[in-house]
């Protein structure tokens, strides 16, 4: 007995003492278990194709970047990826137009003739322990490509401060290219005006993402945001309002003689700089100037371009819908000229094809009442109002065809009949589009129960004040295509921040963030690589870098969304839900703060009892809590079973 015992020791000593070469022996066995997958790859949108390697690269401040030295757009990516390692890594890395051998080097390359990527936003990226080869048809694919790359890196690679981290990028093979041409997002700078500076920043996390159109939304009732020297009072009026704060659409009018001091606009200067901007970041700016309603901003300008004539303050917020006349006159050939010179100077500012109309929610109260208007509708057989605003919409079409620019405009521009060569960005749920594609009429998708970031991401008891619901989940599963339309009509698609209740920069980032993340998944990569939960996966990996860059972002996917319903027998219950699948929820009825000792929920309403004061309910993962604590008192919990 003792010598076997004595022998059990003698074996346990001898494996201790040669754990570490055990070690290597049980790597060899399995060489798919290589330290490069120890920090697992999460790329945000999903790529293509990609193939774990064996090893890392390990960049260093002797590492090289390869681009020839004649070609301007490869060494222009070549000095950007430099300047975004430098802050955290405090590498000043070299570029060259070749390595030598012995250096370890992240090689750029343009090839017209590379067959997988299939567009010029498309590219190869193979990473090895010794080399990094970077491969594109076209400079946004190499774009794309450091994009990707740059997520490879851990994400201390975000901070603004030097770092002591090891830079290591796990061996890959990626080929990767996206779903869809079109992928935007809208930024409205008129309910809420952002500097130029932030503008810059937001494209830039855009950029992230691979985003590649930045619908620009510079003209509303609240504020006419862009210079135009041919009418200056565009934005020596039209871009100020008097300030207010508090719930948007309840604000006090404009009392006379108060001053309007809230606002601001982008010189021609300015927005020459951010499409400058935008363009080395592969996105296109698509202007906006929306007309002919959503348009009291230029009407508080020139009162004359309305059929009323009265003279208005720009509109700070408050109710004025068909109170207050914001739709510019169609039977008015001054408004014809106007905006064919307002046209003339966006057209020679934005490169784009496309210049944006809006044509959305354009009350005809005021058309009606006008008699002006009537008399030219019965002059030139215009049968009704909705028939009206497609003439003038067939107008402008013909004022922006004379500056070299296509017209795209909300769906509204259907009713009355769509301009010959219009483009429609469907917001009301996809029927627009599909309409317009089976007419033979490209289609950006875009509908608001999927797409609208102003929308809550969560409880409202847990959210800012806004409107509506839209989910992370709702965003992510969620196909642009519908299948009764030619799929080649759907350029892409878009989310869109309008900003009402968007006062800041930060917010708008938080608002935008991470349903971003999901809409970018949702265009870039393809349909069969869309998987709601590995991407769920990817999300703590981005709120990690999203926190290491100080980009503000939303984590109510974690939170608890409470549905209160009434049974026959009138008694209240509530269905408690995240948008995360692993979670378990815990609430309590007694007024006392739910852990993982509290009643779990099993997925089946819940009544709530006879005079409870507050519903508390919270979300856990491995017994850690990772959401905000909701708590809706009984009043409330009433109110939503009305609804």
């Amino acid at each position: 007995m003792n010598q076997h015992k004595g022998l059990r020791n003698n074996f346990i000593s001898f494996i201790m003492k040669n754990l570490f070469l055990f070690s290597f022996f049980i790597m060899g066995l399995f060489p798919g278990e290589n330290i490069a997958q120890i920090r697992d790859i999460s790329i945000i949108p999903e790529p293509v194709h990609i193939v774990n390697g064996k090893g890392e690269f390990i960049l260093d401040k002797q590492t090289v970047i390869i681009a020839p030295l004649d070609d301007t757009a490869l060494n222009q990516l070549a000095h950007m990826f430099v300047q975004w390692l430098a802050p955290a890594t405090g590498f000043d890395l070299k570029i060259k137009s070749e390595a030598r051998s012995s250096e370890k080097q992240v090689r750029l390359a343009l090839n017209g003739s590379l067959r997988d990527v299939k567009d010029g936003e498309g590219y190869a990226l193979e990473v090895t322990t010794r080399s990094i080869t970077l491969t594109a048809r076209h400079a946004g694919g190499i774009f794309y490509g450091l994009q990707t790359l740059r997520q490879l890196l851990p994400s201390a690679v975000e901070k603004k401060m030097v770092q002591s981290a090891s830079w290591i990028i796990p061996a890959v093979r990626i080929t990767d290219y996206p779903r869809f041409g079109w992928r935007g997002l809208l930024l409205d700078v008129s309910r809420h005006f952002f500097s130029k500076a932030f503008v810059k920043t937001y494209i830039d996390q855009m950029a992230r993402y691979k985003y590649n159109v930045l619908h620009w939304h510079l003209t509303d009732d609240q504020g006419w945001r862009i210079e135009i020297k041919a009418f200056p009072k565009l934005t020596e009026v039209g871009a100020w309002r008097v300030p207010r704060m508090g719930q948007w659409w309840t604000y006090d009018q404009p009392r006379k003689d108060e001053e309007a001091t809230d606002g601001g606009f982008y010189t021609q200067e300015d927005i020459k700089e951010i499409v400058a901007y935008a363009r080395e970041r592969n996105i296109a700016v698509l202007p906006e100037i929306d007309v002919p309603g959503h348009s009291l901003a230029a009407i508080a300008a020139y009162p004359y371009l309305s059929a009323t004539g009265y003279i208005y303050p720009v509109n700070p917020g408050s109710k004025f819908y068909n109170i207050l006349d914001n739709t510019l006159n169609p039977a008015d050939e001054r408004v014809y000229e106007f905006l064919d010179k307002v046209f003339e100077e966006v057209a020679a500012l934005f490169p784009n094809e496309y210049i944006h109309i809006g044509g959305d929610e354009c009350t005809k109260t005021f058309w009606r009442k006008s008699a002006e208007v009537q008399a030219f509708m019965q002059q030139k057989g215009i049968k009704n109002e909705n028939e009206l605003q497609s003439y003038f919409i067939k107008r402008v079409e013909t004022i922006l065809k004379k500056k070299g620019k296509k017209l795209i405009g909300w769906d509204e521009i259907l009713e009355g009949g769509l301009a010959p060569e219009a483009t429609v960005m469907s917001w009301r749920g996809m029927t627009g589009g599909i309409e317009a594609a089976k007419q033979g009429h490209k289609v950006v998708m875009t509908p608001a129960q999927k797409a609208y970031l102003d929308l809550y991401q969560g409880d409202p008891a847990l959210e800012p004040d806004t409107y509506s619901m839209l989910r992370l989940k709702t965003s992510y599963q969620w196909n642009p295509v519908p299948d009764s339309v030619n799929p080649s009509l759907v350029l892409g698609g878009q989310g869109n921040l309008w900003t009402e209740s968007v006062p800041t920069g930060r917010h708008a980032e938080y608002m935008t963030w991470p349903r971003g993340l999901a809409l970018a998944e949702v265009f870039w990569s393809p349909e069969a690589k869309q998987n709601w939960t590995h991407f769920q996966q990817k999300l703590e990996p981005h709120f990690n870098r999203l926190e290491a860059a100080e980009i503000n972002y939303s984590r109510a996917a974690f939170d608890i969304l409470a549905d209160v319903k009434r049974d026959e027998k009138n008694k209240l219950f509530v269905s408690l839900s995240t948008d995360i699948d692993d979670l378990k929820i815990y609430y309590t009825f007694n007024n006392t703060n739910p852990d993982s000792f509290s009643n779990e929920y099993n997925g089946q309403p819940v009544e709530i009892p006879e005079g409870i004061y507050q519903l508390r309910a919270v979300a856990f993962k491995n017994n850690i809590a990772v959401g905000k604590i909701l708590i809706i008192n009984r009043e409330d919990l009433e109110k939503r079973a009305k609804k």
